[in-house]
């Protein structure tokens, strides 16, 4: 009696035998390979970003922003409410019908003033994580005019496109955020024997994007791939968001309060000034004067500031926000088995060394470096279980790298 022969699954799609592919899903009726299904998929969410554009009910609200912001960002309410309302809005525009032509809604690009370390970049990438739209950002000090060392203007929408997997119709509705923008301030009005590449030059490339025109992109950069095909990316619906330090702007504010301020009033005027915050009263004018061309001033029509960290902003920052230093610290002991304990005098410790050193936000991460370094290295190879950072723990380890305590 002749025995029988037991034939081999095949995919029901490609046709594929079940030993040529690494899984072969069985269905009632017939099976699909994984490569079947790994192509079905793409074909699926290439659909759904053609046809899945945003619903009006699903775009979170202003004070939803916020609120979000809040567990990251400590203090900076007024940056917060600007940005907010400048994501709400953007999300609205491209979800306005394209038959209601009466109203057109025009983009408001924002820029952000603020000292180093007050949050900035860090806004800008909580933000990241609340948003549907391909998000990204750029540094300005690496750009520089074309033909020169640096980098092209279009390569911001080139990471802009990498961020959207090259879909082009998502990137054409997504946000960027350039970083160190003041750094492409012009250096002078004085004429030089040098050109300033990076300077002027950049920010008159800046104009066509920020505005909105139809740019040609490369994809891969294009320095390194000169005969790549460019692809067609149109900056009308992209909402740009700038930030940067703009070290030395006080000076230009206060010349400017004080050649306003005319008449019997002047002493009692000046003196409702605050001094210690002089980035609450910058205005458009400010920028022009620190080396902004009008063009780009125009085009960043929502200008806001970040208030500087005092000591209780930055006290908190250390302990509050769901990715605090400390809470950073407590994760990477606790992944070695370690409990980890600081005491309230050396958190306040770190804060008053972060002040000294006027580092902002960015000193405490540098304190509390400083003071783990040595548990970090000997502790994942010992047998302690609990590590206890004291006052006197933490004024050794300041003290070893020469700081005045």
């Amino acid at each position: 009696m002749a025995k029988k022969v037991q034939t081999e699954q095949c995919c029901s799609f490609c046709g594929r035998k079940q030993s040529e592919v690494r899984m072969m899903l069985t269905g009632i009726d017939g099976c699909i390979c994984d490569a079947c299904v790994e192509m079905a998929n793409n074909v699926l969410l290439t659909e759904l970003k053609q046809k899945g554009d945003f619903k009006i009910d699903a775009i979170p609200k202003p004070l939803e922003i916020k609120e979000f912001l809040d567990q990251y960002v400590i203090g900076q309410d007024e940056a917060k409410k600007y940005l907010s309302v400048a994501v709400y809005n953007h999300y609205k525009r491209i979800t306005q019908p394209k038959s209601d032509e009466n109203v057109e809604i025009e983009k408001s690009n924002i820029i952000l003033v603020g000292r180093t370390g007050t949050g900035k970049t860090l806004l800008a990438r909580s933000i990241a994580k609340k948003l549907n739209v391909p998000f990204t950002i750029v540094d300005a000090t690496v750009l520089t005019e074309a033909g020169y060392v640096g980098e092209d203007i279009e390569s911001i929408l080139t990471r802009l496109l990498q961020v959207a997997d090259y879909d082009v119709k998502a990137a054409e509705r997504g946000i960027v955020f350039i970083d160190e923008i003041d750094k492409i301030a012009r250096k002078g009005d004085n004429p030089s024997i040098t050109r300033d590449v990076s300077g002027e030059g950049v920010q008159q490339g800046l104009l066509k994007l920020l505005e909105g025109s139809v740019v040609n992109v490369p994809p891969q950069g294009g320095r390194k791939h000169p005969d790549q095909k460019m692809i067609e990316v149109n900056t009308q619906n992209i909402l740009f968001i700038c930030g940067g330090a703009f070290d030395g702007i006080e000076k230009k504010i206060a010349q400017r309060l004080n050649t306003n301020v005319v008449g019997f009033g002047v002493a009692h005027e000046r003196s409702l000034i605050d001094r210690d915050n002089m980035l609450q009263y910058i205005a458009p004018q400010d920028l022009k004067a620190f080396g902004l061309i009008p063009e780009i001033v125009g085009r960043l029509p929502i200008l806001t500031y970040l208030n500087p960290l005092d000591r209780t902003a930055l006290r908190r920052i250390l302990t509050e926000p769901k990715n605090s230093i400390v809470k950073q610290y407590t994760k990477l002991f606790e992944m070695d088995g370690v409990k980890l304990m600081i005491t309230d005098e050396v958190l306040d410790f770190i804060v008053d060394k972060a002040i000294e050193f006027k580092l902002g936000a960015r000193g405490l991460r540098s304190m509390t470096e400083t003071i783990m370094m040595d548990a970090m290295f000997e502790i994942p190879s010992s047998d302690t279980k609990q590590l206890n950072i004291t006052l006197p723990y933490a004024h050794e380890k300041i003290s070893r790298f020469n700081m005045c305590v």
